[in-house]
């Protein structure tokens, strides 16, 4: 089974646009973090005339460095995923400089509703501001002068989300659903865990083999990689529903239990995913919440 840390040796360059693959440059944003890896990375797909997916966060130097690897040739399409604000607010200012189109998702919007009193602990890292010239729909197909483009939907890391496919090349952007450093963060109410793994056997139907993520490296063998991604996400799901009894347990209890040793600078997300397959078990009728779900509730295995 594959590493689901598939490569931690990955070098951004930042400020340089890198040959992936013949006709794709990736150009990382130097936006590090813990959700981020080493940063975002905006790829460059043509030669004179280019299709920018992800152009990133809005940082004048991310930007100048996309016209900067442009050079000479047309930015003519600015291909966006989701609207996560290290991968859509770079899009209009981009758009203002080259008179390129905006295609892709649709603006920011939940999964769900939020519960009476619930807040949204990722609100500030939407973009709400994000329109694109042009939506694209699950299956649609784009032509352009660097290649044809087939819009994936992959709603789960946010309800949202699109993955673009280069069926002539065999190579899918797989943006923020399937990434070559880490599992994708799965938060509700932005993303439902039962989307997301519905949205990765939509993957592994399609036939391209080779992923390029939104942050990390190029994935090989991508199949083998996003069948583990799944089994590791019904693991983790049935190690919270083993730690569930009759006595009611707070969503951190139930991540102590889970993820032993933990780092507790990671304890929220970890939460945040616990939360996410708590609901997915709650909608299989497995699982029982205290009161109306959410973080500051408890729960209990159903009867």
């Amino acid at each position: 089974m594959p590493r689901l840390v598939h490569d931690l040796h990955f070098d951004p360059a930042y400020g340089t646009a890198v040959e992936v693959l013949p006709g794709i440059r990736r150009l990382t944003a130097a936006n590090p973090g813990p959700f981020t890896f080493h940063g975002t990375n905006t790829y460059l797909v043509g030669t004179q005339d280019l299709a920018v997916i992800d152009p990133g966060p809005d940082d004048d130097a991310h930007i100048a460095a996309i016209l900067r690897a442009a050079g000479g040739a047309r930015i003519s399409a600015i291909l966006v995923s989701h609207t996560h604000k290290d991968h859509s607010p770079a899009a209009r200012p981009l758009a203002h400089r080259t008179g390129a189109k905006i295609i892709g998702c649709r603006p920011h919007h939940s999964a769900r509703d939020l519960a009476l009193g619930e807040i949204n602990p990722l609100d500030a890292s939407s973009d709400r501001e994000f329109r694109a010239d042009e939506e694209l729909a699950d299956g649609a197909e784009l032509h352009l002068a660097s290649g044809r483009f087939v819009a994936v939907a992959t709603p789960g890391h946010t309800a949202n989300h699109l993955a673009f496919a280069l069926p002539d090349e065999n190579v899918l952007f797989s943006a923020d659903h399937v990434m070559a450093w880490s599992t994708s963060i799965v938060a509700p109410p932005d993303g439902s865990m039962q989307d997301y793994l519905e949205s990765l056997d939509v993957l592994l139907q399609r036939p391209e083999a080779t992923y390029l993520p939104g942050h990390g490296t190029m994935l090989r063998a991508a199949h083998d990689y996003v069948a583990a991604l799944k089994d590791h996400r019904l693991r983790r799901e049935a190690a919270v529903l083993a730690v569930l009894g009759d006595v009611p347990l707070s969503v951190p209890q139930i991540v102590d239990a889970v993820y032993v040793g933990l780092e507790s600078s990671l304890k929220g997300a970890a939460a945040l995913s616990v939360l996410a397959q708590l609901e997915r078990l709650i909608a299989l009728g497995l699982v029982q919440p205290g009161h109306d779900g959410g973080l500051s509730d408890h729960y209990i295995r159903a009867e």
